[in-house]
């Protein structure tokens, strides 16, 4: 019975969409502003084990993945994502699908989420801050429905739910006041972390005249920023180059490249950039576009970058500030379905960071292993001696985004493009 109410009710609100034009009103909470191509929800990978997995606790699960606005092949969120709960889905002969909306709105995620539970799927993976609203939504009307949050903030939530309300403090809220928290586990990164690290091997690896290129002026953005300083500052310290180092800093204003951050990169690299920290969504292609003319370097974000991030120039990337995207995939379904441990997670805003001082690649923040270009001046035998000063506290980094930090290098604040 609960399972065709279930279906009745996703029904009702897919045609209720349809009727509404599939818009919901509110401002677009998303990093692209270019909308998705309409696709069939049903891809043709789709796991489907001959026997369903038996779970502690008896209950039989099926996950989905619903994309943020891109697809599975972004190189980005939305790959990673969807490549770790093939892989685990794959090992656990469990049933995997993943849905991509038809639009850049939160209506058309909640679409998905309605057509995955009608589908019968009981575990909903959801990548990227753009959900916040998506929760908001679907988390009371789907109680027995388990939902997996990657990079959503109570501030994702609470501006969803509040609208023009938010004063963007979220410690004057309680924002379990706006979604159910019984059926909801969300993971946010210590993004100051790795973007220290990258700031860090750059200057240690012989660059001077650095910049940071953000998005939007949004909190996961400004602790990768103000971290990447940090890393700059230790680092020109430990050299005795304070004075040789500067970085110019800007946000673009968006989360895409166009012809206006382009042009603005130029000048960069054309005024003595050597490498700019590209961070935000598909606005390294700007970075990427303009280092391609004077054979700059680029610094990638969230994932490894170097596939993409190099086909504009063979070796571009220098290294790439990564959150543990598969990591906190992979380990909270195996928790959930396997360990029976629901209940540790359901109602967490849980940040992840640095659990191992010993091996750098099991962090949920980390540089990539295979892809940095180590050298004297940086070995990976040096990036694990930073990690495991990290992990004990010997080297702290502030995650505070008030200001931009005090440092002794020269950062040069050139506030946002557009």
């Amino acid at each position: 019975m609960k399972k065709f109410l279930a279906l009745l009710l996703a029904l009702t609100m897919v045609l209720a969409l349809v009727a509404c034009g599939g818009d919901d009103g509110k401002k677009d909470d998303n990093k692209d502003q270019t909308p998705s191509t309409p696709t069939d929800t049903t891809p043709s990978d789709t796991t489907t084990p001959s026997e369903p997995s038996e779970p502690a606790g008896g209950e039989t699960y099926k996950v989905a993945m619903v994309t943020d606005y891109g697809d599975i092949t972004d190189q980005s969120f939305n790959q990673t994502t969807y490549e770790a709960c093939k892989e685990y889905c794959d090992g656990a002969g469990l049933d995997f699908k993943y849905y991509k909306p038809n639009d850049n709105s939160t209506a058309g995620r909640v679409a998905m989420v309605d057509a995955a539970v009608a589908d019968g799927y009981n575990i909903i993976v959801m990548p990227g801050y753009a959900f916040g609203g998506t929760i908001v939504e679907t988390s009371s009307v789907y109680p027995d429905v388990k939902f997996i949050a990657l990079d959503v903030a109570a501030g994702d939530i609470l501006e969803a739910a509040l609208g023009d309300q938010y004063d963007y403090n979220p410690a004057n809220w309680n924002v379990g006041d706006y979604y159910n928290t019984d059926n909801v586990y969300c993971a946010i990164y210590q993004e100051e972390l790795c973007g220290y690290m990258a700031g860090y091997a750059a200057v240690k690896l012989g660059y001077r005249h650095l910049g940071f290129l953000g998005g939007m002026a949004v909190p996961a953005v400004q602790r990768y920023g103000y971290g990447y300083v940090q890393g700059v500052d230790a680092a020109a310290k430990e050299l005795g180059v304070e004075g040789e180092v500067t970085v110019e800093y800007v946000y673009g204003g968006q989360f895409n490249g166009d012809a206006d951050i382009t042009a603005f990169m130029d000048t960069w690299y054309a005024g003595g950039t050597e490498i700019v920290f590209a961070c935000g969504g598909g606005i390294y292609i700007s970075a990427a576009e303009a280092a391609a003319k004077v054979g700059g370097k680029v610094i990638g974000v969230d994932v490894d970058q170097a596939g993409i991030i190099d086909a504009y120039g063979e070796g571009m990337t220098v290294t790439s500030a990564m959150k543990g995207l598969a990591p906190a995939t992979k380990d909270t379904l195996k928790a959930v379905i396997e360990d029976g441990n629901w209940a540790n997670y359901a109602g967490k805003i849980e940040t992840l960071g640095l659990v191992s001082g010993t091996d750098p690649e099991a962090n949920y923040v980390q540089l990539p292993m295979g892809t940095t270009q180590w050298a004297d001046g940086f070995t990976q035998e040096d990036y694990k001696a930073l990690v495991a000063d990290m992990f004990s506290g010997k080297v702290t980094v502030s995650n505070d985004t008030s200001a931009m930090p005090a440092v002794s290098v020269t950062v040069n604040d050139q506030g946002a493009i557009k």
